[in-house]
């Protein structure tokens, strides 16, 4: 490449903007800000949406700067094993075939969904010579067996496990969202010198504490200024425990504690297990919106006094909940259900900008939200910390920046 034509830079993923789903906003944030910087940015992504709704999306397409290649996929959705295992090859093999037309001389950046796409995309890197980024939001298959897909499991497993191993020690780097996922790559072997930690981000700029945020919102949704509103905006998928907030929700209306009220935002595969508990045991304290536009979140992550979010602890280092920095950016407290010794546990902790509670714990839980509800100063001053936590290390600007830095200087800063 000449030294006068822009870094080339190829994304590929399944979901992209227009889309709402995590993958699909973390991933346009940095695209478009790299394309802002003067790099040539393309997008290899699918047709199709996250929610699977509305029509297929054109194949051709150019945003802010970024040039969108939709490739063909099938669209069966996630509800049954087979129908999105066709999915995902249906899309390694036309995002291979258009990584192979685009790539060459570049980077080529490879997100985890589908799972394991970096293995395909080891051929794409071969045989443009493009250098190889696997952008790691999630370990597979491990994550899948603890998730309790069976074909992850025995022979395939480890088949796939050296496959993918393979295909991150040969690449350029890894980049990974959390220091638990860059130790558990180097436990499988891969050399902490093509390991590099680049956290996710939220955009802390539009969401931040400020006077009146989501009032409106909090009101047309049915919560008093009064409430204490706890709530988790988002996926709510199968790394997530449930079970203990749907405790705590009903102790808290059993003994009559209406302060305390419970807000879902979003969907995901425990949404309809949710509403069937609400249903089964008649909670009325727990309420639920659909997602929102993103032009909407400085306004609904306002709303909630407290963040609630969890994680299963076998999943730590697998997998880190993205919404912690959004969660953190709105000023508000945090509580997390999980491992008392897991990265946002020690996080949060250490921030001060918040609680952990094991998972089981719903009366624990419960106690904590009472004692919270009865001290509004207490609940300011660990939302000041939440806040501080994203300004002094966590902003968008310094994560991008290192991306930045990765793909154009080769290195990442520390």
């Amino acid at each position: 490449m000449s030294q006068n034509q822009p870094v080339r830079c190829v994304f590929v993923n399944r979901f992209f903007w227009p889309d709402l789903s995590a993958t699909s906003q973390i991933l346009s944030d940095l695209a478009f800000a790299l394309a802002d910087h003067g790099l040539d940015v393309h997008v290899i992504t699918s047709r199709l949406t996250y929610e699977g709704d509305g029509d297929r999306l054109p194949s051709l397409a150019e945003h802010r700067g970024v040039t969108i290649h939709r490739v063909w996929t099938s669209g069966f959705g996630r509800d049954r094993l087979l129908g999105r295992a066709i999915d995902y090859i249906s899309f390694y093999v036309m995002a291979v075939l258009a990584a192979i037309r685009l790539a060459r001389g570049g980077w080529l950046v490879i997100k985890t969904d589908p799972p394991l796409l970096s293995i395909p995309m080891r051929l794409a890197a071969r045989l443009t010579g493009a250098r190889q980024v696997n952008w790691l939001q999630d370990v597979y298959p491990e994550l899948a067996v603890l998730l309790g897909v069976k074909l992850a499991k025995g022979p395939i497993g480890k088949i796939l496990t050296r496959l993918r191993n393979a295909s991150l020690a040969r690449s350029h780097t890894n980049v990974v969202i959390g220091e638990t996922m860059a130790e558990l790559l180097e436990r499988q072997g891969i050399p902490s010198s093509r390991i590099t930690v680049i956290h996710n981000w939220t955009d802390d700029r539009s969401i931040a504490p400020g006077e009146g945020l989501g009032a409106d919102l909090r009101r047309s949704w049915g919560f008093a200024e009064d409430d204490l509103v706890v709530g988790y905006s988002g996926n709510l998928g199968r790394a997530h425990d449930l079970d203990t907030l749907v405790e705590a929700a009903a102790l808290l209306q059993a003994e009559g504690d209406s302060r305390i009220r419970f807000l879902f935002i979003g969907g995901g595969h425990l949404r309809a297990s949710l509403d069937q508990v609400i249903g089964e045991r008649g909670l009325t304290n727990i309420h639920r919106q659909p997602y929102q536009p993103r032009e909407l979140l400085p306004h609904s992550m306002a709303v909630p006094d407290v963040h609630w979010m969890s994680l299963r602890p076998e999943l730590e280092g697998l997998i880190v909940p993205s919404k912690f920095y959004s969660a953190a950016a709105s000023g508000r407290p945090i509580v997390f259900v999980g491992s008392p010794d897991g990265q946002l546990a020690r996080m949060i902790a250490a921030a001060q900008c918040g609680a952990s509670v094991a998972i089981g714990e719903g009366a624990a839980l419960a106690q904590l939200l009472r004692a919270w509800a009865d001290d509004p100063a207490a609940l300011v001053a660990m939302g000041q910390g939440s806040r501080a936590l994203i300004v002094q290390n966590y902003t968008q600007h310094g994560s991008i920046d290192r991306w930045r830095q990765l793909l154009v200087g080769g290195e990442a800063s520390a």
